[in-house]
């Protein structure tokens, strides 16, 4: 779990670099919630399905998605499952059981009650997890995924990340209640609240957590009390609304930090073992970045398909369009898969 956390904290760094650079367009940061990550993703079967909210990056890593995944999707390559569709840092995956992320807050949660419904109406002993953050919490669909999780018993286990902020909103501004923790008995959903920088104690709290879900068929909710310490994203500056003191506070007992030194005083890790690591971090996260910044670009052809079984007629118009004006300027465009006839059109 350790190596995973610094491989992350390693591609974030280099990540939020390019962005910076313009090599790509968006990005989003991970630090401060590495534990809530590995500690719930050990914690649970490769094939309980997941449904994610945008900061997950290391749940996939845990689960098998590669560097090289992850890059092709943030520059958007032909390699990318997703075909060039989504915001970078959006990721998903059908062989990991991830289920694609989309920005909009919330619109996971419900989504995820149905799934959760469909695991217990085929009776496979899995359950659905689905990541949210404090500030989703305060959505009506949050509200709407909680009532039909807990009135269908559905196995479905609610990881909340509360990182203290809603973007630039902190928790203390979003409720006067205690929590989202506090907001599942109301729901007749069970609940625990957990130190989200102690990965020993979210795989713990969220092995019990699963359990429940699949013996009782029931819904449980793990709020997981963490710290965002980087912008909310690339579009962000959080020094507009919080102090680079309190920042630095977090930064002290970071889940990274928190975990190195359990190692090290357990013997179970060195100085010389950590900067070898993250060394060899860094080179596979640059490997990957230089593998996918030159490859091509998706089929523009696929820009307008999956949608529709019969692309309709004012689609065809748009495509014919597009067409033309590609070939016409062709040289500003990395990849030119038209077919001979259609350079004609």
């Amino acid at each position: 779990m350790y190596r995973k956390m610094v491989l992350l904290n390693t591609f974030d760094a280099i990540m939020l670099n390019v962005q910076r650079q313009g090599r790509i367009s968006f990005y989003m940061t991970n630090y401060g919630e590495e534990a809530a990550h590995m500690g719930s993703a050990a914690a649970l079967d490769p094939a309980d399905v997941i449904f994610g909210q945008y900061r997950e990056a290391g749940v996939f890593l845990w689960r098998g998605f590669t560097l090289d995944d992850m890059m092709n999707q943030c520059f958007s390559t032909h390699q990318d499952v997703h075909k060039g569709r989504m915001v970078p840092i959006n990721y998903g995956s059908r062989d990991i059981n991830f289920v694609t992320m989309s920005s909009p807050l919330a619109t996971q949660i419900p989504q995820a009650a149905g799934a959760a419904y469909a695991m217990r109406m085929s009776g496979k002993p899995l359950c659905v997890t689905c990541y949210f953050g404090d500030g989703a919490s305060s959505e009506g669909d949050a509200h709407a995924g909680f009532n039909f999780a807990a009135t269908l018993d559905c196995p479905l286990l609610f990881f909340c990340r509360n990182n203290g902020y809603a973007i630039s909103t902190p928790t203390s501004e979003q409720y006067r209640g205690d929590g989202i923790a506090s907001r599942a008995a109301g729901y007749g959903i069970s609940t625990i609240r957990v130190d989200g920088n102690d990965v020993f104690a979210v795989y713990n709290a969220t092995k019990a957590a699963r359990e429940v879900c699949i013996k009782e068929s029931k819904p449980m909710l793990i709020e997981a009390m963490t710290y965002r310490i980087g912008d909310h994203s690339t579009s962000d500056d959080s020094t507009t609304y919080r102090t680079t003191e309190e920042v630095h506070q977090f930064k002290q007992d970071s889940p990274i930090t928190r975990l190195s030194t359990y190692l090290v005083k357990n013997g179970l890790w060195d100085p010389d073992k950590e900067n070898a690591y993250r060394e060899e971090a860094k080179s596979k996260v640059l490997e990957a970045f230089h593998g996918a910044k030159d490859r091509k670009k998706p089929p523009i052809s696929d820009l307008m398909t999956d949608v529709y079984d019969r692309m309709p007629a004012h689609l065809e118009r748009q495509a014919a369009s597009m067409r033309r004006h590609v070939n016409m300027y062709s040289e500003q465009y990395p990849v030119q898969d038209f077919l001979e006839e259609d350079k004609a059109v």
